[in-house]
Formats: structure tokens, C-alpha cells, sequence
């Protein structure tokens, strides 16, 4: 099946087509709507700014076809922003609305907590037995990478695919049947991130297949 990575106007393209490639996998460049008819798979790295993204998906005409994909249920892989724009909004850009295939909102971390914000490097994530198709052979919990100032406060506590703990506990992840989206970066993860992305294109394009 054909992978395809959307192009959201910032710079962590090629980490992930590195990343995919490391798996004997080629992937395009989305940049158009019309480019989305020539994949199978969807990967939406993303970092940056909540609003910014939006701004410049809408300019690009890439939202619409975005959404419907979403709502098509056609298969799905989001790495940090592209897991927080799912949801309905953020605190980093009060009144812009996210995508709302999933229910809860984007929050910042307090910053009166004294924690380092953002929160960068490794940490455990904890995941989710009902989920484990998606982390089969990993260890539970993996220690992946990080960099991030906002998470998502999740509506659905079932599709969370896996947690972790800074200064609070939050949704590291969620997941459904055609649907992997991740704060932490797969792509900088090493062994273990490469490993997890191997395990989401194996799931992604199962729920792909035609019946």
C-alpha cells in the first residue's frame, strides 16, 4: 500500500521518510488535495504551532480533503501535532478549531508547577493492554522521545492508546481500528520508535484492505 506523508508547511518531513525508509518503506509527499487519491496510508508528522498548521493546511486546501479522510475512516498515523489537531481545539490558540475527529481539547502544561516547559527528551510510556496489536514487542512501559509544550486532555478514555507522567498523567496516545495518533516521536525513538511504526503499518494497512 502506498504511504503518504502530509506536507503541513513545517521541517520533520524528512526524519520520517527517513524512519519509513529504514523499514524498507517508501512514502510521497502530500501537497495537494488532489495527491491524496494516490495513497493508502496517511502520516501526519507534524510540530509546530496548533493555529499556524491550521492556517496553513486551510491556505493549501489540504483541511477539507484532511477531514474527510478522517471521517472516511481511511487509515491514519498522526505524530505530535498531528495527534493534538484531531481534537476540537487548544489553549495555545484559543477560538481556532482542530479537526474534531476526536472528543477533549489540547491544555497546556502548568507552568507554575516548576516543571521545564516544554517537556523534552525520554520518557516511560505506559501502554494500553487493549491496544496491544499496536505495541506487540515492545516493552511495557518504552521509553520514547518527547518535545512538546501542550497534550490533550482525551474525552474517550477507550481509545487511549498509551499514557506517561509529567507533572501529571496524560493520553500519550490513542488508538483505534484504522487510527494510531502519538504526542512522542516515533521517528527520534530509536530501536524501539522504529519498531512502532513498523507495528502501525502493519495494523493500518490490515484495516486498509478492501473486504
Amino acid at each position: 500500500m502506498e504511504l503518504g506523508i502530509l506536507d503541513y508547511g513545517a521541517g520533520n518531513l524528512r526524519s520520517v521518510n527517513n524512519a519509513f525508509e529504514a523499514l524498507g518503506r517508501s512514502s510521497r509527499l502530500i501537497a495537494t488535495a488532489a495527491d491524496f487519491d494516490q495513497v493508502d496510508v496517511l502520516i501526519f508528522p507534524g510540530q509546530g504551532a496548533f493555529g499556524d498548521c491550521v492556517k496553513f493546511l486551510k491556505h493549501r486546501d489540504l483541511w477539507t480533503p484532511l477531514q474527510e479522510w478522517l471521517k472516511a475512516e481511511r487509515p491514519y498515523l498522526g505524530i505530535c501535532l498531528g495527534y493534538q489537531l484531531l481534537f476540537e481545539g487548544s489553549e495555545e490558540c484559543p477560538g481556532v478549531q482542530g479537526l474534531a475527529a476526536a472528543g477533549g481539547v489540547v491544555r497546556r502544561f502548568d507552568p507554575g508547577s516548576g516543571l521545564k516547559i516544554p517537556h523534552m527528551g525520554w520518557n516511560a510510556v505506559q501502554w494500553s493492554a487493549p491496544f496491544s496489536n499496536w505495541w506487540q514487542g515492545l516493552p511495557n512501559p518504552s521509553h520514547l522521545y518527547f518535545v512538546h509544550s501542550y497534550y490533550p486532555d482525551v474525552a474517550d478514555s477507550s481509545e487511549v492508546l498509551c499514557t506517561a507522567e509529567y507533572g501529571r498523567d496524560f493520553a500519550a496516545g490513542i488508538a483505534r481500528p484504522h487510527l494510531m495518533a502519538v504526542q512522542f516521536h516515533p521517528e527520534k525513538s530509536q530501536t524501539l520508535g522504529l519498531k512502532l511504526l513498523g507495528n502501525a503499518l502493519t495494523v493500518l494497512e490490515g484495516a486498509g484492505d478492501p473486504a
